[in-house]
C-alpha cells in the first residue's frame, strides 16, 4: 500500500534534496537581509574567551596615552619651527631673502638643496645661504622660481675659514657627509677641539665672520698640513627655511 521500498527511499532523497534546497535559500536570504550581522554575532560569541582582560587595557590605555604624548611632542616642535621661521622672515633686510627648502635628493643628501625662489626674487648664482645657525651653502644656478644651493658638505665645496682665537686660517672641504673636512694651511695650526669657526676676512666666496661650526677633532698626522673634522652650528639635515644673500 505504502508503495515498493525503492519508491519509498527515491521519495524520502528527494524530500530531502528540496528541503535542504530550500534551507540555503532561506539562510543566503537571510544573511542577505541582516548583511552579514549573524556571522559578526557569531563570532563575536565565540570570540568572547579570548578578548582583553585587564591586563591587555592598561596595555591599549598606554598605549594611547604614547601616542597622545607624541602628538604633544610633535606639534610642540612644529611650533618652535615656525617661530623661528618667522623670526627668520622679521630679521630678513634688504638684501636678505627667506625661502622654504623644497627638494632635496637621498642620493645627494650632503650635496645640494633646492629653494622656492630664484631669480624673479633676485637671486643668482654664487650667493650667500644661511640657516639657523650660520652658514649652508652658496647658490649654483637659479631659475626664475628656483635656486639650486651646493651644499658645504658637498664633495669639491671649498671655503675659506679661520678660527678667529687665534687668527688661523684653513680651507673647508666638502667630503660627502655631515662632518666636512678642515685643511689647515700650517703642520701645527695653534687649534683645539671646540674652537669656534667662522668664514675667513680673506674669502673671496663669502663675507667675513659668518658662523660655520665648532672643530670636533684634529689631525697632525698628514703629511703636509693638519686637518680636522667640523661641527656644523648649521646641521644641513635639519634645515627647511634659509635666508639668501642678494649682495
Amino acid at each position: 500500500m505504502g508503495g515498493s521500498p525503492w519508491y519509498n527511499f527515491f521519495r524520502f532523497r528527494n524530500l530531502t534534496r528540496s528541503s535542504l534546497v530550500g534551507l540555503a535559500f532561506l539562510t543566503l536570504f537571510g544573511i542577505r537581509l541582516s548583511k552579514g550581522s549573524i556571522f559578526l554575532d557569531t563570532y563575536a560569541f565565540l570570540s568572547r574567551p579570548f578578548w582583553p582582560g585587564s591586563a591587555q587595557s592598561e596595555w591599549i590605555i598606554k598605549g594611547v596615552q604614547f601616542e597622545q604624548e607624541a602628538r604633544l611632542k610633535l606639534l610642540e616642535e612644529d611650533n618652535l619651527r615656525l617661530r623661528k621661521l618667522l623670526s627668520i622672515q622679521e630679521s630678513s633686510g634688504k638684501d636678505y631673502i627667506a625661502a622654504a627648502v623644497i627638494s632635496r635628493k637621498e642620493s645627494g643628501w650632503w650635496q645640494q638643496i633646492l629653494l622656492n625662489k630664484g631669480a624673479f626674487e633676485g637671486i643668482g648664482p654664487g650667493n650667500l645661504v644661511t640657516g639657523p645657525g650660520g652658514l649652508v651653502g652658496i647658490v649654483q644656478s637659479v631659475t626664475p622660481t628656483t635656486s639650486l644651493v651646493r651644499l658645504t658638505t658637498a664633495p669639491g665645496s671649498r671655503i675659506g675659514v679661520w678660527i678667529s682665537r687665534t687668527k688661523t686660517h684653513a680651507i673647508l672641504l666638502g667630503i660627502g657627509t655631515n662632518r666636512p673636512l678642515l685643511r689647515f694651511l700650517d703642520k701645527n695650526p695653534d687649534v683645539k677641539s671646540g674652537d669656534f669657526v667662522s668664514t675667513s676676512p680673506a674669502s673671496t666666496l663669502t663675507p667675513p665672520n659668518i658662523p660655520v661650526g665648532v672643530i670636533q677633532s684634529i689631525n697632525t698626522e698628514s703629511l703636509n698640513a693638519a686637518t680636522g673634522l667640523l661641527q656644523l652650528t648649521a646641521a644641513p639635515q635639519a634645515i627647511d627655511w634659509v635666508q639668501v644673500k642678494t649682495k
